[in-house]
């Protein structure tokens, strides 16, 4: 069951967006992509590692400056409640990325998801669900 891992085609909606409308949207379009790929099976109860990776487009070697990753991770975590895990609290450790698709990196151990996010050519979102490996970790 865990690992899990989907991606969510198109460009986030931050938190605190001006634009609250095209906020709902991209809430509404994050669950309705992770209940299709969660499937009919109960949210998680257990303390939680989440990966959450942007892949963006930008020419070559834009840093993406303009890229608020915090405020891009809230509304995901929100859409996520009630589907994969009960509530966002579970979360006790996230890894928050982000990654120009127009520059080079390599990839080991691709997912089936990882992989059809790339073929998508546009913009997305890698989110990775495991359990809490080590919860006695402080480091």
């Amino acid at each position: 069951m865990l690992p899990f891992d989907f991606v969510i085609v198109g460009k986030p909606v931050p938190h605190r967006a001006k634009d609250k409308k095209a906020l709902k949207v991209w809430r509404e379009h994050v669950t309705a992509t992770a209940q299709y790929c969660w499937g009919d099976r109960p949210p998680l109860s257990d303390k939680l590692h989440m990966k959450i990776t942007h892949f963006y487009d930008a020419p070559a070697g834009n840093l993406g400056h303009d890229l608020d990753s915090e405020r891009i991770i809230k509304p995901v975590l929100d859409a996520l409640n009630g589907v994969i895990y009960q509530d966002d609290y579970q979360i006790a450790e996230l890894d928050n990325r982000r990654r120009n698709l127009n520059g080079s990196f390599r990839v080991k151990g691709m997912s089936v998801a990882l992989a059809e996010g790339f073929c998508k050519g546009e913009e997305f979102l890698h989110v990775k669900v495991d359990f809490l490996r080590n919860p006695e970790s402080v480091t």
